[in-house]
Protein backbone atom coordinates (compact mmCIF):
# COMPACT_ATOMS: atom_id res chain seq x y z
CA UNK A 1 0.00 0.00 0.00
CA UNK A 2 1.40 3.37 -1.03
CA UNK A 3 1.97 6.28 1.27
CA UNK A 4 -0.70 8.42 -0.38
CA UNK A 5 -3.25 5.61 -0.08
CA UNK A 6 -2.53 5.31 3.63
CA UNK A 7 -2.77 9.07 4.14
CA UNK A 8 -6.04 9.13 2.19
CA UNK A 9 -7.48 6.33 4.31
CA UNK A 10 -6.44 8.07 7.56
CA UNK A 11 -8.01 11.33 6.39
CA UNK A 12 -11.26 9.59 5.41
CA UNK A 13 -11.37 7.75 8.73
CA UNK A 14 -10.87 10.97 10.71
CA UNK A 15 -13.47 12.81 8.65
CA UNK A 16 -15.99 9.99 9.13
CA UNK A 17 -15.32 10.01 12.87
CA UNK A 18 -15.82 13.77 13.04
CA UNK A 19 -19.04 13.54 11.05
CA UNK A 20 -20.34 10.73 13.28
CA UNK A 21 -19.62 12.72 16.42
CA UNK A 22 -21.21 15.85 14.94
CA UNK A 23 -24.45 14.04 14.06
CA UNK A 24 -27.31 15.11 16.28
CA UNK A 25 -30.20 12.59 15.95
CA UNK A 26 -32.87 15.25 16.38
CA UNK A 27 -31.31 17.57 13.81
CA UNK A 28 -30.67 14.68 11.44
CA UNK A 29 -34.31 13.57 11.59
CA UNK A 30 -35.49 17.14 11.04
CA UNK A 31 -33.17 17.52 8.07
CA UNK A 32 -34.34 14.18 6.66
CA UNK A 33 -37.94 15.40 6.81
CA UNK A 34 -36.95 18.65 5.10
CA UNK A 35 -35.23 16.70 2.32
CA UNK A 36 -38.23 14.40 1.91
CA UNK A 37 -40.60 17.36 1.72
CA UNK A 38 -38.40 18.94 -0.93
CA UNK A 39 -38.49 15.68 -2.88
CA UNK A 40 -42.26 15.65 -2.47
CA UNK A 41 -42.55 19.15 -3.93
CA UNK A 42 -40.37 18.22 -6.87
CA UNK A 43 -42.30 15.00 -7.44
CA UNK A 44 -45.60 16.83 -7.36
CA UNK A 45 -44.28 19.28 -9.94
CA UNK A 46 -43.09 16.39 -12.11
CA UNK A 47 -46.50 14.69 -11.82
CA UNK A 48 -48.25 17.92 -12.74
CA UNK A 49 -46.00 18.40 -15.77
CA UNK A 50 -46.48 14.81 -16.87
CA UNK A 51 -50.25 15.08 -16.52
CA UNK A 52 -50.25 18.33 -18.50
CA UNK A 53 -48.12 16.78 -21.27
CA UNK A 54 -50.30 13.68 -21.38
CA UNK A 55 -53.42 15.80 -21.63
CA UNK A 56 -51.95 17.86 -24.48
CA UNK A 57 -50.98 14.76 -26.40
CA UNK A 58 -54.36 13.15 -25.76
CA UNK A 59 -56.11 16.34 -26.88
CA UNK A 60 -54.09 16.38 -30.08
CA UNK A 61 -54.79 12.69 -30.63
CA UNK A 62 -58.51 13.14 -30.10
CA UNK A 63 -58.47 16.21 -32.34
CA UNK A 64 -56.84 14.30 -35.19
CA UNK A 65 -59.27 11.43 -34.75
CA UNK A 66 -62.16 13.87 -34.86
CA UNK A 67 -60.65 15.46 -37.97
CA UNK A 68 -60.35 12.09 -39.67
CA UNK A 69 -63.99 11.27 -38.87
CA UNK A 70 -65.08 14.65 -40.20
CA UNK A 71 -63.32 14.17 -43.53
CA UNK A 72 -64.68 10.67 -43.74
CA UNK A 73 -68.22 12.07 -43.51
CA UNK A 74 -67.42 14.79 -46.07
CA UNK A 75 -66.04 12.25 -48.52
CA UNK A 76 -69.25 10.26 -48.18
CA UNK A 77 -71.29 13.43 -48.71
CA UNK A 78 -69.32 14.47 -51.82
CA UNK A 79 -69.55 10.97 -53.28
CA UNK A 80 -73.28 10.91 -52.67
CA UNK A 81 -73.56 14.15 -54.59
CA UNK A 82 -71.65 12.74 -57.50
CA UNK A 83 -68.54 14.80 -56.86
CA UNK A 84 -65.92 12.12 -56.99
CA UNK A 85 -62.92 14.50 -57.12
CA UNK A 86 -64.10 16.34 -54.06
CA UNK A 87 -64.67 13.04 -52.32
CA UNK A 88 -61.13 12.00 -53.20
CA UNK A 89 -59.70 15.21 -51.66
CA UNK A 90 -61.74 14.64 -48.53
CA UNK A 91 -60.36 11.12 -48.25
CA UNK A 92 -56.82 12.48 -48.57
CA UNK A 93 -57.50 14.91 -45.70
CA UNK A 94 -58.95 12.01 -43.70
CA UNK A 95 -55.80 9.95 -44.28
CA UNK A 96 -53.52 12.76 -43.11
CA UNK A 97 -55.55 13.19 -39.90
CA UNK A 98 -55.69 9.42 -39.29
CA UNK A 99 -51.89 9.14 -39.76
CA UNK A 100 -51.34 11.99 -37.29
CA UNK A 101 -53.65 10.31 -34.77
CA UNK A 102 -51.87 6.99 -35.22
CA UNK A 103 -48.51 8.72 -34.61
CA UNK A 104 -49.81 10.37 -31.44
CA UNK A 105 -51.36 7.20 -29.98
CA UNK A 106 -48.07 5.58 -28.70
CA UNK A 107 -46.98 8.88 -27.19
CA UNK A 108 -50.28 9.22 -25.38
CA UNK A 109 -50.06 5.69 -24.03
CA UNK A 110 -46.46 6.20 -22.86
CA UNK A 111 -47.27 9.47 -21.15
CA UNK A 112 -50.25 7.87 -19.42
CA UNK A 113 -47.99 5.10 -18.10
CA UNK A 114 -45.50 7.70 -16.83
CA UNK A 115 -48.27 9.63 -15.14
CA UNK A 116 -49.52 6.47 -13.38
CA UNK A 117 -45.99 5.63 -12.21
CA UNK A 118 -45.39 9.14 -10.92
CA UNK A 119 -48.73 9.12 -9.10
CA UNK A 120 -47.83 5.86 -7.36
CA UNK A 121 -44.42 7.28 -6.40
CA UNK A 122 -46.11 10.40 -5.07
CA UNK A 123 -48.50 8.37 -2.91
CA UNK A 124 -45.62 6.24 -1.62
CA UNK A 125 -43.53 9.30 -0.76
CA UNK A 126 -46.45 10.95 1.04
CA UNK A 127 -46.91 7.74 3.05
CA UNK A 128 -43.20 7.64 3.89
CA UNK A 129 -43.25 11.26 5.01
CA UNK A 130 -46.23 10.59 7.27
CA UNK A 131 -44.48 7.54 8.70
CA UNK A 132 -41.25 9.51 9.12
CA UNK A 133 -43.08 12.22 11.08
CA UNK A 134 -44.51 9.59 13.42
CA UNK A 135 -41.09 7.98 13.86
CA UNK A 136 -39.52 11.37 14.42
CA UNK A 137 -41.90 12.06 17.30
CA UNK A 138 -41.31 8.62 18.79
CA UNK A 139 -37.53 8.84 18.39
CA UNK A 140 -37.58 12.37 19.78
CA UNK A 141 -39.34 11.16 22.91
CA UNK A 142 -36.93 8.23 23.25
CA UNK A 143 -33.97 10.52 22.68
CA UNK A 144 -35.13 12.91 25.41
CA UNK A 145 -35.59 10.00 27.79
CA UNK A 146 -32.15 8.65 26.86
CA UNK A 147 -30.54 12.06 27.43
CA UNK A 148 -32.26 12.41 30.80
CA UNK A 149 -31.12 8.91 31.79
CA UNK A 150 -27.59 9.64 30.60
CA UNK A 151 -27.46 12.87 32.60
CA UNK A 152 -28.74 11.02 35.66
CA UNK A 153 -26.15 8.28 35.25
CA UNK A 154 -23.41 10.89 34.78
CA UNK A 155 -24.48 12.63 37.96
CA UNK A 156 -24.58 9.33 39.84
CA UNK A 157 -21.20 8.40 38.40
CA UNK A 158 -19.71 11.70 39.52
CA UNK A 159 -20.76 10.97 43.09
CA UNK A 160 -17.99 9.20 44.98
CA UNK A 161 -20.05 6.87 47.13
CA UNK A 162 -17.02 5.27 48.72
CA UNK A 163 -15.59 8.58 49.90
CA UNK A 164 -19.04 9.70 51.06
CA UNK A 165 -19.54 6.54 53.12
CA UNK A 166 -16.00 6.88 54.41
CA UNK A 167 -16.82 10.40 55.57
CA UNK A 168 -19.89 9.09 57.39
CA UNK A 169 -17.82 6.39 59.08
CA UNK A 170 -15.17 8.92 60.13
CA UNK A 171 -17.82 11.22 61.54
CA UNK A 172 -19.38 8.30 63.43
CA UNK A 173 -15.99 7.41 64.91
CA UNK A 174 -15.47 11.02 65.99
CA UNK A 175 -18.89 11.18 67.62
CA UNK A 176 -18.21 7.89 69.45
CA UNK A 177 -14.84 9.23 70.55
CA UNK A 178 -16.42 12.44 71.80
CA UNK A 179 -19.07 10.49 73.71
CA UNK A 180 -16.42 8.29 75.34
CA UNK A 181 -14.34 11.37 76.26
CA UNK A 182 -17.41 12.99 77.76
CA UNK A 183 -18.21 9.93 79.85
CA UNK A 184 -14.61 9.67 81.06
CA UNK A 185 -14.57 13.36 81.98
CA UNK A 186 -17.86 12.96 83.84
CA UNK A 187 -16.52 9.96 85.74
CA UNK A 188 -13.33 11.82 86.65
CA UNK A 189 -15.29 14.86 87.72
CA UNK A 190 -17.66 12.84 89.88
CA UNK A 191 -14.94 10.58 91.32
CA UNK A 192 -13.41 13.34 93.50
CA UNK A 193 -16.74 14.93 94.37
CA UNK A 194 -18.38 15.16 97.76
CA UNK A 195 -21.19 12.82 96.76
CA UNK A 196 -18.75 10.01 96.01
CA UNK A 197 -16.87 10.61 99.23
CA UNK A 198 -20.05 10.42 101.30
CA UNK A 199 -21.04 7.26 99.43
CA UNK A 200 -17.72 5.66 100.41
CA UNK A 201 -18.17 6.77 104.02
CA UNK A 202 -21.66 5.41 104.15
CA UNK A 203 -20.49 2.11 102.71
CA UNK A 204 -17.72 1.86 105.32
CA UNK A 205 -20.13 2.84 108.15
CA UNK A 206 -22.40 -0.08 107.28
CA UNK A 207 -19.52 -2.52 107.72
CA UNK A 208 -18.48 -0.90 111.03
CA UNK A 209 -22.05 -0.98 112.33
CA UNK A 210 -22.35 -4.62 111.46
CA UNK A 211 -19.03 -5.33 113.22
CA UNK A 212 -20.17 -3.45 116.34
CA UNK A 213 -23.43 -5.39 116.37
CA UNK A 214 -21.55 -8.66 116.17
CA UNK A 215 -19.28 -7.60 119.08
CA UNK A 216 -22.30 -6.57 121.21
CA UNK A 217 -23.98 -9.88 120.49
CA UNK A 218 -20.88 -11.78 121.53
CA UNK A 219 -20.48 -9.67 124.70
CA UNK A 220 -24.16 -10.05 125.67
CA UNK A 221 -24.05 -13.79 125.26
CA UNK A 222 -21.01 -14.05 127.56
CA UNK A 223 -22.65 -11.95 130.30
CA UNK A 224 -25.96 -13.86 130.16
CA UNK A 225 -24.24 -17.09 131.14
CA UNK A 226 -23.58 -15.79 134.77
CA UNK A 227 -21.39 -17.61 137.30
CA UNK A 228 -20.40 -21.09 136.43
CA UNK A 229 -18.84 -23.99 138.35
CA UNK A 230 -15.10 -24.10 138.61
CA UNK A 231 -14.72 -26.68 135.98
CA UNK A 232 -17.01 -24.77 133.77
CA UNK A 233 -15.21 -21.60 134.70
CA UNK A 234 -11.97 -23.21 133.59
CA UNK A 235 -13.62 -24.35 130.46
CA UNK A 236 -15.10 -20.91 130.06
CA UNK A 237 -11.68 -19.38 130.76
CA UNK A 238 -10.06 -21.60 128.21
CA UNK A 239 -12.97 -20.87 125.89
CA UNK A 240 -12.57 -17.19 126.48
CA UNK A 241 -8.90 -17.54 125.78
CA UNK A 242 -9.77 -19.36 122.59
CA UNK A 243 -12.41 -16.75 121.83
CA UNK A 244 -9.89 -14.03 122.43
CA UNK A 245 -7.54 -15.71 120.03
CA UNK A 246 -10.34 -16.10 117.55
CA UNK A 247 -11.38 -12.49 118.08
CA UNK A 248 -7.78 -11.42 117.52
CA UNK A 249 -7.70 -13.32 114.24
CA UNK A 250 -11.11 -11.93 113.38
CA UNK A 251 -9.93 -8.44 114.21
CA UNK A 252 -6.90 -8.94 112.06
CA UNK A 253 -9.07 -10.22 109.21
CA UNK A 254 -11.54 -7.37 109.69
CA UNK A 255 -8.67 -4.90 109.69
CA UNK A 256 -7.46 -6.37 106.46
CA UNK A 257 -10.97 -6.11 105.04
CA UNK A 258 -11.23 -2.54 106.27
CA UNK A 259 -7.96 -1.68 104.51
CA UNK A 260 -9.25 -3.29 101.35
CA UNK A 261 -12.46 -1.24 101.60
CA UNK A 262 -10.50 1.91 102.26
CA UNK A 263 -8.30 1.25 99.25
Amino acid sequence: MGLFDRISRVVRANVNDMVSKAEDPEKMLEQALVDMNEDLVQLRQAVAKAIAAERRSRSQYEEQESEANKWQQRAQLALSKGQEDLARQALQRKKSAADAAAALKPQVDQQKSQVDTLKKSLIALESKISEAKTKKEMLGARMKAAKANQQLQDQVGNLNSNSAMGAFERMEEKVTEMEASGQAAAELASGGGIEDQFAQLESGSDVDDELAAMKAQLSGSSQSQGALPEGQQQQQSSGQTQNAADNSEMDAELEALRKQLDS
